[in-house]
């Protein structure tokens, strides 16, 4: 890996760490957020009793543990590039008392297992932030075995997920956010439908299959909304970080302001649009 990734790659390795403790926090809400994600996923892996799954960019343990849990016999191998996310998700197996996994740390650009070790792999909303998304690809299709299955997804089009356009939409008006270049990690890099596609099939994976998966994010108040993004979402805080005390509080302010005029009855609940890929080796 050239050392513009690597750079790329260690930066997200201590973002990661340094927000653990929000994940933590927000852990229960933010896993029955991304709950349907991880429920298609499930459904398209259709894992075997006796598989070894590996799960890549795990976070706090979904849907790795989830499938765990469903296994007899076999074993989910949870990895990311943060101790600190895998810490968390030890603890939330050793709470529901699921105990075939292993954790540990490593980057999917560079995965530590032979060729053709894993019977299925899972990967729930990583490979947008891969450094090198092809690389990734060719890695996880080299552990997979022969007729074993990837599934990931990925965020849709911005205009499709408002629990994060909201606040960061309104970030960048007031500030202005730098522009990534094209093909930068970022939230939506993924969202042109054809590309992760064409990433499986360079990769030499084939029966790509694709399905749209709606969520909603239900914070119930803006109070909510506004403290969970800036407790769990790195950009935002990154970009709050920039502004002085009277800025943050005008963004804030209108963040409030969107919530309100949305949901008028003051239920937040917000709409989400991810996209799920599943393919063969």
């Amino acid at each position: 890996m050239d050392q513009e990734l690597e750079l790329i790659r260690d930066q997200q390795k201590e973002v990661w760490n340094r927000f653990s403790s929000g994940w933590k926090k927000w852990d229960e809400l933010m896993m029955d957020f991304l709950k349907p994600v991880g429920e298609e996923m499930i459904r398209l892996l259709n894992p075997k009793a006796n598989d070894m799954v590996l799960d890549i960019a795990s976070g706090t343990g979904e849907p790795g543990l989830t499938i765990a849990s469903f296994l007899d016999g076999g074993k989910v191998m949870l990895t990311d590039l943060s101790e600190d996310m895998l810490k968390i998700a030890t603890e939330n197996a050793a709470d529901r008392g699921i105990r075939n996994i292993e954790t540990l740390v490593c980057d999917v650009c560079d995965l530590p297992f032979e060729d053709e070790t894993f019977d299925a792999v899972s990967c729930r909303f990583g490979f947008m932030f891969f450094p090198d998304m092809l690389l990734a690809a060719k890695e996880i299709a080299r552990v997979l075995k022969p007729g074993g299955k990837i599934v990931t997804s990925v965020w849709d089009v911005p205009e499709k997920n408002f629990w994060i356009t909201a606040i960061m939409g309104t970030i960048n008006r007031n500030i202005g956010l730098p522009v990534l270049p094209p093909g930068a990690p970022g939230m939506f890099r993924c969202a042109d439908s054809n590309l992760m596609s064409d990433i499986f099939k360079t990769a030499g994976l084939t029966n790509i299959l694709k399905k749209d998966v709606a969520g909603k994010l239900n914070c119930r108040t803006a109070d909510v909304y506004w403290n969970l993004m800036t407790e769990v979402a790195a950009p935002v805080v990154a970009a709050l970080s920039k502004a002085d005390a009277a800025m943050k509080d005008k963004i804030k302010t209108e963040v409030y302001d969107a919530m309100n005029q949305k949901f008028i009855d003051g239920n937040v609940v917000i709409d989400s649009g991810a996209v799920v890929f599943c393919a063969e080796k």
